[in-house]
Parts: structure tokens; C-alpha cells; sequence
């Protein structure tokens, strides 16, 4: 070997022993739906080409409930197995304290995002989470079921309610037995107080916990929404939906089984995929709206971000985790696979984005008039608000107790719970 290139193969050879000394092992924890944790796992993957570390999924179930409930008590025991976490819109107020604080390692990348949205992961001048991703759900329908039987997309609840049993009824005298009108999420856990938001609000009935603090739960309108939808449960909604959550609804809907549902955007790339057998067969509209006084079209504001623990052993590796996913590259690669509605402003101009999956630019409206849950309200009593709130609600459609006397009942928890502030 010659000289030169003996010496430069020294040095290569120096470099590569110095990047692998100093290559890390990384963890990272997500409950995402859909084909969320394969695509994530895409995403690591160049991660590891381009650094040089290692990085394991942590896989949750994915009731963001459960994840929460998890989340809290392995922060709360200072666990350093898991280093970045994916956390719902909701939680940062709640997780703050044992999170890093990302404001200056980010601060050359946050103004790309919607602001509101790193404002949301902002606590005490403090941005705790970077986001990945936003969210906002739409109501889903069979488009070639509606043109079949001459009806139109509904714009309020009583007309969904109508046409779903009108094509449903329809549907089984034809044959199809196994069709519902609509399926949404019924569970008793943090997704029904999203669809509770909406049918409560959208009617004129408040969002639970107003800005200034004022609970405003127990309301005639409020009541009259739930029981609105508890006389769903089993004439146009099948009895199964008050055990449903995201993927249980989509099960339904994607095989083919249901007229209409409510979902975030992720169901829309799944439903379209080669083997769906609704392909190219739906569409999307804003959710339906009440028909009284104050009734406009709600949409609960969701949406999930990166957070690093701050008992991560290799916090700095943590970071460059984190913007390596939320970067403008990541989330159009995401954007492309799963739907998901990038956070990054620019990428609602993109070009691909606007060919491969057209729904997105036309989400953006959706999105900008969502209504976020009282978390910044409530702040670090919101999950325990949230989790009286879901649970007088699942009462109601289960028929355990009137829609009146258990918000009457959730107003005093509340009140209790509220003490002499939030």
C-alpha cells in the first residue's frame, strides 16, 4: 500500500471508529394507529443511516388513555429506558415538568410550524414537545352509496341521522345485512370526549369547561345532543360502538359495513389502499352541526408531538431524534404514507402532497376552525375532568341514567374537583 493511501486509510478508519464510539441507543414510545408504527419505523431506519444510532419503538395499545395513564407513571418513577415520548396535543401542561425544554435547540425550526400549535406545546415560556403531526377529524361517507339512492352529503346531525337509515334500510332490503348508518368512537376513554366535544358544541351546548374556567357541562342543549346520539345506539349505530374506538370504527367502515363515520385523517390514506374495498368509493366532509340556536360544524383539535424525557441518558441525541422526525422532510414522507396532516405550513403547498393525497389541502380548513379540549383550561386536573366527563357520557348511551341528571351529577364532580381554581 502506498504511503498516501495508507495514511488515509488510518484516518477513515480513525473516523469510523470515533462515530461508532460514540453512536447511541435511543428508545422512543408511540401508540399510533393505523399503519403509524410501520411508517415510524421507515422513518427510524434513515435515522439510523444518517446517524449512526440505534433506535428501538416502544409500542402501546393505541387508546391514548392507556398510553397516558403509562406515560405518567413511568415519568413519575424517573424510568431512562424510554427517552423520547409521542405525546397527544392535550398533555403537555400535565407532563411539562419531566420533559426537556426544547426551546433553544428548535428555536431555528419552530417558525415553520403553525403557531398556534406550538403554543399549545408551550408551557411557562417552556416548548416541551415538538410537533409531528395535526389532527382533526371529518366525517366520512359512502359517496357511492349516497349517488345510488339520490341522497346528499348531511350538514347536520338530524340529516345524518336520517339519510344513514334511509341507505341503510335500503342496503339490507338489498341484500347487505351487515351495514350500519354510522360508526364513530363510543368507548368510555379519551377519544369519546373528543366525538362528545363535537355533538355538544356543534349544538350549541358549550365545551365542557369554558376559557375563563366556568363549568358549563349542565345545559339543556348539551343534554338534548347526547341524547340525541344515545337514540343512535342501535337503530342507525350498531350496540358494539360504545366499546369502539378509532381502529374498531375503521374496521367497520373499511370493510365496507357502515354508510358514514366519524375519524381522524389517517383512515382516509387506509381506506384508499390497494386492497381497501371501499377504494375510491368515499369522500370527506366537515362534521355535521346541530339545528338550534348557536349550531355551527365542530371539530375537536388533536394532533401529537415529540417530547424528550429529561431522564434520557443521551438527551442531546434525544433532540436530534426529535428534529429529525418533525423536520419538513420526515413529515412529508408521513404526509404521503398515512395522511396525516403535516404541521409545517408550507407543506399544504406541496406538490406531491397535493397529487398523491388531495384530501390534505382541503383538510387545512377543517383544521384551522378546530376546537381544542379545555386541557390549557383545566391544565393538570384536565384528565381527570376528561376522564368524569367521558364516563357520564358512555353512562348516557348506555342507558344508565338521563342525559339531564348525569350532567347535573358530572357539574357537582367537576365543581369538586375544580375546588377554588383550576
Amino acid at each position: 500500500m502506498k504511503p498516501f493511501h495508507a495514511f488515509l486509510a488510518l484516518v477513515v478508519g480513525s473516523i469510523l471508529a470515533v462515530a461508532q464510539a460514540h453512536a447511541v441507543d435511543l428508545s422512543i414510545v408511540s401508540g399510533d394507529t393505523g399503519n403509524g408504527i410501520k411508517v415510524l419505523r421507515e422513518i427510524l431506519d434513515r435515522y439510523e443511516k444518517e446517524s449512526g444510532n440505534k433506535v428501538s419503538i416502544v409500542v402501546l395499545p393505541p387508546s391514548t388513555t392507556d398510553q397516558f395513564g403509562l406515560y405518567r407513571l413511568w415519568l413519575a418513577a424517573g424510568n431512562s429506558d424510554i427517552d423520547v415520548y409521542q405525546t397527544d396535543v392535550i398533555w403537555a401542561p400535565q407532563l411539562a415538568s419531566q420533559l426537556v425544554d426544547l426551546t433553544e435547540a428548535t428555536k431555528d425550526v419552530v417558525g415553520a410550524h403553525f403557531p398556534s400549535i406550538i403554543q399549545s406545546q408551550t408551557v411557562n415560556g417552556r416548548l416541551v414537545a415538538l410537533p409531528i403531526f395535526t389532527d382533526a377529524p371529518a366525517l366520512y361517507y359512502r359517496k357511492d352509496l349516497l349517488d345510488k339512492y339520490g341522497a346528499k352529503v348531511p350538514a347536520t346531525w338530524k340529516e345524518l341521522a336520517e339519510t344513514a337509515r334511509l341507505v341503510m334500510d335500503k342496503e339490507r332490503a338489498a341484500g347487505n345485512k351487515d351495514i350500519w348508518g354510522f360508526v364513530f368512537q363510543g368507548n368510555a376513554y379519551e377519544g369519546l370526549t373528543c366525538d362528545a366535544l363535537e355533538w355538544m358544541m356543534s349544538s350549541g351546548g358549550g365545551r365542557i369547561v369554558e376559557p375563563d374556567g366556568t363549568i358549563s357541562v349542565n345545559n339543556p342543549k348539551a343534554a338534548a345532543a347526547l341524547d340525541m346520539v344515545r337514540g343512535w345506539i342501535g337503530t342507525i349505530s350498531p350496540p358494539g360502538v360504545l366499546a369502539y374506538q378509532e381502529e374498531e370504527s375503521r374496521g367497520v367502515w373499511q370493510t365496507g359495513n357502515a354508510v358514514f363515520m366519524r375519524n381522524w385523517p389517517y383512515a382516509y390514506a387506509l381506506g384508499n389502499s390497494d386492497n381497501s374495498p371501499i377504494k375510491g368509493k368515499f369522500d370527506v366532509a366537515p362534521l355535521p352541526a346541530g339545528t338550534s340556536e348557536g349550531a355551527r360544524p365542530v371539530a375537536t383539535l388533536g394532533g401529537w408531538n415529540l417530547a424528550v424525557s429529561k431522564y434520557s441518558k443521551h438527551p442531546d441525541a434525544a433532540i436530534g431524534l426529535v428534529r429529525f422526525i418533525a423536520s419538513p422532510q420526515m413529515q412529508k414522507y408521513r404526509t404521503l404514507k398515512t395522511s396525516n396532516l403535516p404541521t409545517i405550513q408550507a407543506l399544504y403547498d406541496d406538490a406531491d402532497i397535493a397529487r398523491q393525497q388531495p384530501i390534505v389541502p382541503r383538510w387545512k380548513q377543517i383544521f384551522l376552525n378546530a376546537v381544542p379540549r379545555p386541557s390549557a383550561t383545566v391544565r393538570i386536573k384536565y384528565n381527570e375532568a376528561s376522564s368524569q366527563f367521558w364516563t357520564a357520557v358512555h353512562n348516557t348511551l348506555s342507558g344508565e341514567g338521563s342525559a339531564a341528571d348525569n350532567l347535573a351529577d358530572l357539574q357537582a364532580r367537576l365543581s369538586k374537583l375544580k375546588g377554588k381554581g383550576w
